[in-house]
C-alpha cells in the first residue's frame, strides 16, 4: 500500500483530495495537513511514500518544502497539486525532485491517472537489461495530457472543467457559463469526454432526440 500525505491549506480541497486518493486502489492517506511546517513535522514522525503538495501554502512555498524534505533525508516522492502555471516554477519543481505536476482544477480521472502511473513507476523492479527498460520505467511518469484540437484553448477548457465541478452541464449550459457559443462548448465537452475527463448522460424529454449532459468523471 502506498502511503500518501495530502498537503493543502484549503479544508474543502484537502478533503476532496483525501477522498480522491482513497478511491484509487493501492493508495491510502496517511495524513492531511494544511501548512508546510505541518508537512515537515509529519514526515519526521511518520513514513510517507508520496506527498500531494500544494505550492501556495500559508507559511511557505511548496518548493521550499521539497528542498527541506530532501535536506532532512526524506525519500518521499512529491506530486505538485497546484494552480501555479509559471513554467519557471515547473522547472524549479523538477529540480527539487517533484515527480509529477497536476494543475488545479482537476478531475478525479486526472488524479487517478497520475497515481496509477506513479504506482507503475514504483513497481519497476530488478535490473534493467538495456536502455529501453530504463526508458519504459521513466516513461510511466511522463504521459502527456491529450492535446487540444486545433482552435480550442486551454483557458476555455479549464473554465468548462471548473463549471462542471459545480454541476452537470449541457452544451447550452456550458456555453452560458463560459461565454462561448453552444457549438464551441460542445466541442470542448466532447473533447473532454473522449479523453475520459467527463462522462456523457443522455436525458430524454417529452419529444425529440435526447439532450446530452456532461458530468465530471468520477
Amino acid at each position: 500500500m502506498i502511503l500518501v500525505l495530502v498537503v493543502e491549506d484549503e479544508p474543502v480541497a484537502a478533503e476532496a483530495h483525501r477522498q480522491y486518493v482513497e478511491r484509487v486502489a493501492g493508495f491510502t492517506v496517511a495524513g492531511v495537513v494544511h501548512s508546510g511546517a505541518e508537512a515537515l513535522r509529519f514526515c519526521e514522525r511518520h513514513h510517507v511514500d508520496l506527498i500531494l503538495l500544494d505550492f501556495y501554502l500559508p507559511d511557505t512555498h511548496g518548493l521550499a518544502v521539497c528542498r527541506a524534505l530532501r535536506a532532512a533525508g526524506s525519500t518521499a516522492d512529491v506530486i505538485a497539486v497546484t494552480s501555479a502555471r509559471d513554467l519557471t516554477v515547473v522547472k524549479a519543481a523538477v529540480s527539487a525532485g517533484v515527480v509529477q505536476y497536476l494543475l488545479k482544477p482537476f478531475t478525479f480521472a486526472s488524479l487517478k491517472e497520475k497515481l496509477d502511473r506513479y504506482a507503475q513507476f514504483r513497481g519497476s523492479e530488478g535490473e534493467a537489461a538495456d536502455q529501453s527498460d530504463v526508458d519504459r520505467a521513466l516513461a510511466a511518469l511522463r504521459t502527456p495530457s491529450p492535446a487540444l484540437p486545433k482552435g480550442l484553448s486551454g483557458e476555455t477548457r479549464d473554465a468548462i472543467v471548473r463549471a462542471l465541478r459545480e454541476q452537470p452541464l449541457s452544451a447550452g449550459a456550458a456555453a452560458e457559463a463560459t461565454g462561448v457559443s453552444r457549438v464551441t462548448a460542445r466541442r470542448y465537452l466532447e473533447h473532454l469526454a473522449d479523453a475520459g475527463l467527463v462522462r456523457r448522460e443522455p436525458r430524454y424529454g417529452q419529444v425529440g432526440r435526447p439532450e446530452v449532459w456532461y458530468h465530471a468523471a468520477t
